[in-house]
């Protein structure tokens, strides 16, 4: 939403102090979750499975995609107690956390608490919110044990994932249940985290299931606000869940998960008391969370060259207080189908089909709402994808588009072309050109956003109110891609990405004529603005990733990325604020620099290093984040870790969100202390 609000004031960093911690990160005391992909051989390392680009398994060797892997050993080792804390380790990825509960994430740029051009699944299963565009990054939890991997894709997967999968993709990939038989017990306490837990239990079905069983809590303390206050924005989820995996035949198994979380979360809101107000208000305020999901996939293969998958999930949710006093609940339901088949000794074809019904119900105020408060959409669509072998083991094409109609626009094409050339066992050559869209949300076509204006003459109260535009169009990217893997010598992999992206139709915030109304009373003028497409422009970077093992106990892993973003409107065009906006809610470049050691063979060290460039248009100053921990094994199935995060400095600002009124929080130096338990 392109609102404009008075920037937060920074929080600079001393040069001393940047310069002190990037010595220390770069003299080793850095990174808490190194790859084991390091621990493989070239062979091996090439032709690590990978699923989420072209919804089937396949090598890093054969994927024209700049992908990323994030491993259970990384979770393992990383110390983080949620998933936006894992996506740091991740080049071109941003991640600025707001407040207690609340992050902005985007691939490429575009950032902000609802980052409608990245696409977050959980299993394959779409947790992307259509009412706000984006993703609630705090309902999205699990227990982090049972991860398997997170695959994170930057760059467009429209062509098979749809809409709004336009600067990327995350899949979180979690483990199947017999990989988690035995009993589990996670328990730990810090100045941040004051208490979490998770158990968890898995067993055998008779001799064809497996399943776990598990519950999680955790309590979150309240951070510091920009002034020192208590920023009243603690947060607390109790929630459970099971799955299940069943071997139905030789050629048939079944999958069945799902969960169920309450809780509350704090925040201080900025609210409008009356049309007659001077001011919004700031107010603190507990926000009530629910929500829960059903999902279950059954695989059939035909033959060693022919499967079929069919997903079927249902969700839900109730949060409170979003977007300052919007309370919404949403229900829906999905089937997905798709057919895996090798034709010939060249082609290898992915096609499917895919419905979504989901059904909406908000309860808004005078400060923020939606017209009409309920409502109901459907999504369906349909993809095709083929990998041709051009030359066999060396270079391999691959051509697919979807297919895909919506409430807002109708139908969406979203076409790629990728190609890979393996000229050795040791390098990898990738190109990729695709075009994506996103998808209106209800905050772009039937929001209301109040806030008092300076009054008229009269002493007549002024609103100033963006109003949603029912004929918003599809934001849409054509991207150029381009990616070199390869392993320099035994004990070092280097990844490179570049790519070139071309915005069209992008939103701005155009006035409209003024206006008397005299409901709400009392009487008053409104100063209506609406959105349009009328921005356009292009983002240009580059992304690099290494793995690097200087001794058999010691791993480092670098990363760097930088990019570039440049905006402008059109000439029907009003806005003279968003393309500058635009361009300056991101940082230019991020580095990360990452180490695991083993100091024996029962006490690790992991650290990391993250530098983040300042955030211009949000006045947030650059800041270097520093996490450290030691896990000391002390029997087989017992583990002892203690864990510090953002030691840098005792407190900074990541991110303040320009669309909404809530109050930004500092985030704080934090530690804590857990035990891991399997038996």
């Amino acid at each position: 939403m392109a609102v404009n609000h008075n920037n937060a004031a920074g929080v600079g960093f001393s040069r001393p102090a940047k310069l002190a911690l990037a010595l220390l990160a770069l003299t080793g005391a850095v990174l808490a979750q190194q790859p084991d992909l390091t621990q493989l051989s070239l062979e091996d390392l090439m032709n690590t499975k990978v699923t989420s680009v072209s919804k089937k398994e396949q090598s890093l060797s054969r994927t024209a995609a700049a992908i990323f892997v994030i491993t259970a050993a990384d979770i393992r080792r990383s110390g983080a107690t949620n998933i936006p804390d894992l996506l740091r380790m991740v080049p071109g990825v941003n991640v600025a956390q707001g407040n207690s509960s609340t992050w902005a994430i985007s691939a490429r740029g575009l950032n902000d608490e609802f980052s409608d051009e990245l696409l977050v699944l959980v299993d394959g299963r779409d947790v992307y919110t259509p009412t706000f565009g984006g993703v609630f990054w705090d309902l999205l939890d699990m227990p982090l044990e049972d991860i398997d991997r997170i695959e994170v894709i930057r760059g467009p997967g429209g062509s098979v994932w749809g809409a709004n999968a336009v600067n990327g993709v995350i899949n979180i990939i979690t483990k199947k249940a017999g990989e988690t038989r035995g009993a589990l017990i996670v328990g730990g306490w810090g100045n941040l985290d004051q208490g979490f837990a998770t158990v968890q239990y898995g067993g055998a079905l008779g001799k064809h299931t497996d399943y776990r069983i598990w519950t999680k809590y955790f309590n979150r303390n309240d951070l510091p606000t920009l002034t020192g206050q208590d920023g009243a924005d603690a947060w607390h989820i109790v929630r459970g869940g099971f799955r299940t995996d069943s071997t139905l035949s030789s050629k048939d198994s079944l999958m069945f998960q799902g969960d169920i979380l309450t809780g509350k979360e704090g925040d201080t809101l900025s609210v409008l008391p009356t049309v007659a107000s001077p001011a919004l208000v700031n107010v603190a305020a507990q926000a009530g969370q629910s929500g829960g999901f059903l999902q279950s996939v059954w695989n059939h293969a035909y033959s060693t060259r022919s499967e079929t998958a069919l997903e079927v999930s249902y969700d839900a949710y109730e949060v409170g207080d979003v977007l300052d006093t919007l309370r919404e609940g949403r229900v829906t339901y999905s089937a997905d189908f798709q057919h895996h088949i090798a034709w010939g000794e060249r082609q290898d074809f992915v096609w499917g089909l895919g419905y979504r019904y989901s059904a909406s119900h908000s309860v808004g105020d005078l400060r923020v709402s939606l017209n009409p408060a309920n409502l109901s959409t459907q999504i369906f669509s349909a993809f095709i994808q083929d990998e041709i072998a051009l030359v066999r083991n060396r270079v391999y094409l691959t051509v697919g588009t979807k297919l895909e109609h919506n409430y807002y626009t109708g139908f969406n094409m979203l076409p790629s072309v990728r190609v890979a050339w393996t000229p050795s066992t040791r390098r990898m050559f990738w190109a990729a050109i695709s075009q994506a869209g996103g998808t209106p949300a209800s905050v772009d076509t039937a929001i209301r956003f109040n806030s008092p204006g300076t009054p008229a003459p009269g002493g007549i109260p002024t609103l100033i109110s963006i109003f949603g535009n029912p004929h918003f169009k599809n934001e849409n990217v054509v991207a150029y891609e381009m990616g070199y893997r390869t392993m320099v010598f035994d004990h070092l992999s280097i990844d490179l990405s570049a790519y070139y992206t071309a915005y069209s139709s992008q939103q701005t915030t155009e006035p409209l004529p003024p206006f008397f109304v005299i409901t709400p009373p009392p009487a008053h003028f409104v100063m209506p603005f609406t959105y349009q497409n009328l921005m356009y422009g292009e983002a240009h970077g580059f992304e690099i990733a290494a793995n690097w093992k200087l001794t058999d106990r010691w791993t480092v892993s670098p990363g760097y990325d930088v990019e570039r973003i440049h905006m402008h409107v059109g000439p029907a065009s009003q806005d003279a604020q968003t393309s500058f906006d635009t361009e300056n809610t991101d940082p230019d470049l991020q580095a990360r620099l990452r180490s695991h050691l083993n100091l024996s063979h029962r006490l690790g060290w992991d650290a990391s290093a993250y530098f983040v460039d300042r955030l211009i248009f949000l006045g947030v100053p650059s800041y270097t984040r520093l996490d450290t921990g030691l896990a000391w094994r002390c029997t087989e199935g017992l583990t002892l870790g203690i864990f510090g995060q953002n030691l840098g400095r005792d407190r900074h600002l990541e991110f303040v969100e320009p669309a909404v009124g809530s109050a930004a929080t500092l985030i704080k130096r934090s530690g804590y202390a857990k035990l891991t338990w399997q038996f």
